[in-house]
């Protein structure tokens, strides 16, 4: 006996307080006898310690359990036959959580991952094995009303503006300068902007861009800080032309940001560095906080 038990959702994705719909699709050669059908929605918030600080603070075992968002649970057929062939059972669950709570966009951090999910469970009888599958869905936050005013950053990257240097008199004369159009960003919108190596003593290997997460877990008595590179773009390979404006471009990839987020238990924030590789190994950085948002 072959049986297929799946999802067809009307649309990938859905903002909060709409209703999530779809069809549960069941596939089998032949008539099947079953003791109902059932349907789970859950959200939840996973946290988790980086090895370094497990162990540091014992108050975090508490606040690291998982967050429950919204959960419910709705019966789509009594218990019945299912015919051969193909049969579509509509559902609709509407994204709307009880009391205070607030739904957050799902984000699939490494310390803090933000899920929905859909469960499909057909009972069966004790000689049977009972139908389960799960599925994710991707939900939105509402988008924030304000227009978003870009507010633009230059910078200028010396020996004389690095920090965290041991012997400023080692290093290499170098002049590099850009500007980034806004560090408060529209998720759905492309990080821009654009630098210039105005002079450089040592030739350049490379320039980079490199995305990174910064999540927060904790509670009153302590918080783990963890940052981590999502994604890593190179602009330039090789020494570039002097005074030659190199364009920066990088788009948010789904999933991996979200909006800014600050909550009691976790934070979700966002940082972007610029990279210069010199040819004697030199690591030059700097590094601009962003803030993202939808609208």
């Amino acid at each position: 006996l072959e049986i297929v038990l799946d999802y067809i959702f009307k649309r990938c994705c859905f903002c909060v307080q709409e209703v999530v719909a779809g069809v549960i699709l069941l596939v089998c050669k032949e008539a099947l006898q079953h003791h109902g059908i059932s349907l789970s929605m859950e959200g939840l918030v996973n946290l988790q310690l980086s090895s370094k600080s497990v162990g540091v603070f014992e108050a975090f075992y508490n606040s690291v359990k998982p967050i429950q968002l919204i959960s419910s649970n709705i019966e789509v057929a009594k218990a019945g036959k299912v015919p051969a062939g193909k049969t579509e059972i509509p559902f609709e669950f509407p994204l709307i959580t009880k009391g205070n709570k607030v739904l957050y966009e799902t984000y699939h951090g490494v310390f803090v991952n933000i899920q929905y999910t859909l469960r499909c469970d057909m009972k069966r009888s004790l000689l049977a094995k009972d139908l389960s599958r799960n599925c994710e869905f991707i939900v939105h936050c509402q988008p924030q009303k304000a227009k978003v005013v870009p507010t633009p950053v230059n910078f200028t990257i010396t020996p004389d503006t690095l920090q965290n240097i041991r012997e400023r008199s080692s290093l290499p004369k170098f002049l590099i300068r850009g500007h980034l159009d806004a560090t408060n960003c529209v998720i759905s919108q492309p990080l821009t902007g654009e630098v210039v190596v105005e002079n450089s003593d040592v030739a350049i290997k490379s320039i980079e861009l490199q995305l990174v997460r910064v999540e927060t877990c904790g509670c009153a008595e302590g918080y783990a800080r963890d940052a981590t590179e999502i994604q890593n773009i190179q602009i330039a390979e090789g020494d570039v032309c002097h005074g030659l404006a190199i364009p920066i471009y990088m788009v948010f990839p789904r999933l991996f940001t979200c909006p800014t987020l600050e909550t009691t238990n976790f934070k979700v924030e966002f940082e972007v560095n610029i990279v210069i590789v010199l040819h004697d190994d030199h690591l030059i950085t700097e590094n601009f906080p962003l803030k993202l948002c939808r609208v």
